[in-house]
């Protein structure tokens, strides 16, 4: 997993409409990174309905939220749709951006293994630097955990 203090690695991914979203474009905001496994599954699904159900809270601390998976884009926009998820989601097809980020792994459900995204967030600051990660957080616990940090640097951090 990258480390706290480093500049966040850049991307432009597709969102979930098809269009290309960079990280650097958000320079000037905190952006909460989180990575999962796979759009429209149980641990996924629980992750991503807490952002939405929390979106008043990160848009109050000026936060934009950033749900990257090697889902392609029409299940994204599925999973959108769905479940009614106002935030950006990115397609990481192939997982190159995770790879960068260090959430690239070997999983498994059962007894098969696949290579996909860790569940693990990371919060950049309106520099672009890596100010928390968050690895192999759990879907109930991780906009706790990702707010109480984001109130914590915007209450710390100038501007």
């Amino acid at each position: 997993m990258i480390d706290a203090g480093v500049p966040a690695p850049d991307f432009t991914l597709d969102d979930q409409d098809g269009r290309p979203v960079a990280l650097s474009t958000l320079r000037g905001r905190w952006v909460v990174v989180y990575f999962y496994p796979k759009a429209d599954t149980p641990g996924c699904t629980a992750q991503a309905c807490g952002v939405r159900d929390h979106s008043a809270d990160y848009a109050a601390l000026d936060a934009v939220v950033l749900g990257v998976s090697p889902d392609p884009v029409v299940d994204l926009r599925s999973f959108a749709d769905k479940h009614g998820l106002a935030f950006t989601l990115l397609s990481d097809q192939g997982g190159e951006v995770a790879q960068r980020y260090g959430v690239w792994a070997e999983l498994s459900i059962g007894d098969r293994t696949f290579w996909g995204n860790e569940r693990s967030s990371v919060l950049v600051d309106r520099e672009g630097e890596v100010a928390r990660v968050f690895p192999r957080v759990r879907p109930d616990e991780h906009d706790e955990l990702v707010l109480a940090a984001l109130r914590e640097a915007t209450a710390s951090a100038p501007g």
